[in-house]
């Protein structure tokens, strides 16, 4: 058996998928990461309490999780400033601005198809 290079080690194929879309889904997937990187990509850098104010329904700790798994798999950045309370930033990484096109896509099949 393969095992996949990515964060997600439950993505195994045997023999190597020629698409990446597992891994693509892995990352990008689920109820809220797709709509943290819109806001990030679109929107810019956000404060943790910025982001939960325009996710409606996400909780604290599910933002919180979210985000670290979209840090972890490399599409969101986190800066802290040494300050006191602390500044914390997530701003989209160069990988997770690569999917602007996807995401301008998506909305605009969504367009068509409304019409």
């Amino acid at each position: 058996m393969t095992k996949m290079t990515t964060n997600h080690p439950e993505i195994h194929t045997d023999p190597p998928l020629p698409c990446p879309a597992p891994i693509v889904f892995g990352m990008i997937g689920g109820k809220w990461k797709l709509t943290i990187l819109q806001i990030l990509i679109f929107h810019g850098t956000k404060r943790f309490g910025e982001l939960r104010r325009q996710i409606d329904g996400i909780t604290q700790t599910m933002l919180t999780s979210q985000l670290r798994a979209l840090e972890a798999d490399g599409l969101v950045t986190r800066k802290v400033y040494a300050e006191v309370p602390p500044r914390v930033e997530y701003s989209a990484s160069p990988d997770a601005l690569a999917l602007a096109p996807v995401f301008k896509a998506m909305h605009r099949w969504w367009e068509e198809r409304s019409a």
